[in-house]
């Protein structure tokens, strides 16, 4: 190595041996943070555990005890479909229905209250239960009794769904019925109605007449201008028919009477008073006249 170099560079250590140095420190900034709220985890209550065993016990559930009453409903309904309509106990509609572990406050409230007033269950006097159906028919024949009765006064028919819950083994009577019943859906809800099928009414049409009432369009006329070409035809039948239009009562108009102002009645009780002041103060009055004239 050249023993210039290491000179100069002895020579520098020497010089860098001799100049005070201070050396900086990088300040370690500390954040202050506040303390945490520590929340003290409180003592969580046990919920109390329910016993399968002792549920049924449990009286004070309205739900268990609506229940148990819809249990029975329906109960009542199914055997009473299927022909059983002999009254029953209240112990023997829950021993049918394997509820005779509810409690007795629950029992009191069926037997007081829920099965009374329910309006699908039947009281009888002995304290006996039936099911209380719409209709009170038991075969076909009542059944057509019913539709023929409905025809008769124009009542309509009757909802499929009110003659299977009323009917026993409704399926059956109405297969063997099916010629003397018209079954209509309604439109709005799909429902079935059941008309009875009067045979009477039914008579054949000809068919020229057919021809020319299919021809005949009205679905662009109103009913003002099918009632202004009928009574051109000369044809007066149909002004009874169709919805009427309510008259309204005429409003009777008030004679014009003219206002009489009524003078104050104010101080009344003092005309008397008034008349003899206003006396003495003219005769006053003439008097101070008089003495000025004489003066």
């Amino acid at each position: 190595m050249d023993p210039a170099l290491l000179r100069e560079r002895e020579a520098f250590k020497r010089r860098a041996m001799a100049t005070p140095t201070v050396e900086k420190k990088a300040k370690t900034e500390t954040t202050f943070a506040p303390p945490k709220d520590v929340k003290k985890s409180r003592p969580v209550s046990a919920a109390p555990k329910i016993d399968a065993s002792n549920y049924k016990s449990m009286t004070g559930s309205s739900q268990y005890r609506f229940g148990v009453l819809a249990k029975i409903v329906k109960h009542m309904r199914t055997r009473h479909q299927d022909g059983d309509d002999h009254p029953l106990t209240l112990d023997e509609i829950l021993d049918e229905t394997n509820q005779l572990d509810i409690g007795s406050s629950v029992k009191a409230w069926l037997q007081a209250e829920a099965l009374r007033n329910n309006p699908k269950i039947e009281h009888t006097p002995d304290g006996r239960y039936l099911f209380k159906s719409v209709f009170k028919i038991k075969d076909g024949k009542s059944l057509m009794r019913l539709l023929k009765q409905h025809d008769l006064k124009g009542l309509g028919g009757v909802l499929l769904d009110d003659v299977q819950e009323s009917l026993p083994h409704c399926d059956k009577v109405l297969k063997n019925r099916a010629s003397e019943i018209i079954f209509i859906t309604r439109p709005n809800d799909k429902k079935k109605i059941l008309f009875y099928n009067d045979r009477t009414a039914n008579f054949q049409v000809d068919d020229d007449f057919q021809k020319l009432w299919r021809s005949v369009t009205v679905d662009a006329m109103d009913d003002a201008k099918i009632d202004e070409y009928l009574e051109k035809q000369g044809i007066r039948s149909m002004q009874d028919h169709g919805p009427k239009k309510p008259l309204l009562p005429k409003r009777k108009k008030m004679a014009n009477k003219k206002r009489q102002f009524k003078k104050p009645r104010d101080n009344e009780h003092l005309a008397d008073v008034l008349e003899t002041y206003e006396d003495n103060t003219l005769t006053q009055s003439n008097a101070v006249q008089e003495i000025k004239q004489n003066n």
